[in-house]
């Protein structure tokens, strides 16, 4: 440009032929990033904004980086083998997440505004085991698009009551925890595989019910099996916020109808092979069986419920 505007002549410029630039010399946008040691972990450089798979393990991570949350087009984070023990909100704004390994952390626990997230559309495979965690909050069970769930290794007290409504959930492993028993919502499953090996399950005994009948119903035990049995519409619009809750966690009798805070409770026993397909045995006798929780509306429930036991067993 400069000999031109001195007048040189366009002819005897020394111009180079325009090649385009070969694949090989463009550099593609990084989407994928493997980090297994402390000392190869970025503290200065920012991860690439293209990543959709992140791996940081072993890394002694107490937290989750916030140079991760800006990471939108994620679709797999590792996390495992670190020593995380609280999970930001704002992680449920990775939009495109599909699968998310916690394994051996320090969690004590899965917050329910991740559940009630964006996560709850994408998340289809989640790994949580080896932490600390006792009991998963009533949202878990909104994650509707998982597929995979691990929760070995925890010091789980009880599996989340609405849990039958993972209805693509095909894998579940919740081996080595403390469950005394299933809740009731666990007969709707449908798995491919379940291993709930080495809990400490109770021996059912359906003639020791735990009777929580209010007689007579109070009103409110009146108006919420109403609402639910007649699928009357209700939101926190309509009602307060903790009679929403409870609504969404009533119990079901085995007639079908609804309870709420008035109901017996027993447990009997359910062969794991009518929710999975495949069943690890869940303890070393090579039993398949666990106990699971049963409602019942009123005594008359219950009753006919006790003869047809009494009878199967005569």
């Amino acid at each position: 440009v400069r000999l031109a505007h001195q007048g040189t002549d366009a002819g005897a410029l020394p111009l180079s032929p325009l090649v385009p630039a070969k694949n090989s010399d463009v550099e593609k946008p990084k989407t994928k990033m493997i980090i297994t040691s402390r000392r190869d972990y970025p503290l200065t450089k920012s991860f690439p904004f293209s990543l959709e798979h992140l791996q940081t393990s072993y890394c002694k991570l107490a937290r989750i980086d916030t140079r991760v949350l800006s990471l939108k087009k994620l679709r797999k984070l590792d996390l495992s083998h670190n020593h995380i023990k609280q999970l930001p909100a704002t992680l449920g704004d990775l939009v495109c997440l599909q699968e998310l390994d916690l394994h051996d952390n320090h969690l004590e626990a899965f917050s329910g505004a991740l559940c009630s997230s964006d996560l709850q559309k994408c998340l289809q495979f989640l790994d949580l085991s080896q932490n600390q965690i006792q009991a998963l909050p009533i949202e878990f069970c909104q994650l509707r698009g998982l597929v995979q769930l691990k929760l070995d290794d925890n010091a789980l007290l009880r599996l989340p009551c609405r849990i039958g409504q993972l209805s693509r959930l095909r894998f579940l492993s919740a081996a080595r925890n403390k469950l005394p028993f299933l809740p009731s919502d666990f007969r709707k499953l449908a798995l491919e595989n379940l291993d709930l090996f080495g809990n400490p399950f109770e021996q059912p005994n359906p003639l020791v019910p735990n009777i929580q009948l209010k007689i007579p119903l109070t009103l409110l035990e009146c108006a919420a099996r109403a609402t639910i049995n007649h699928r009357i519409p209700y939101s926190c619009h309509l009602l307060p916020s903790h009679l929403c809750k409870d609504l969404e966690v009533a119990k079901t009798c085995r007639c079908g109808n609804a309870c709420l805070s008035s109901f017996i409770q027993i447990t009997v026993t359910m062969n794991l092979h009518h929710v999975a397909h495949t069943v690890v045995l869940v303890d070393n006798m090579g039993g398949t069986e666990a106990p699971i929780l049963c409602y019942f509306c009123s005594l008359d429930c219950y009753s006919q419920f006790l003869d047809r036991h009494l009878q199967s067993n005569g």
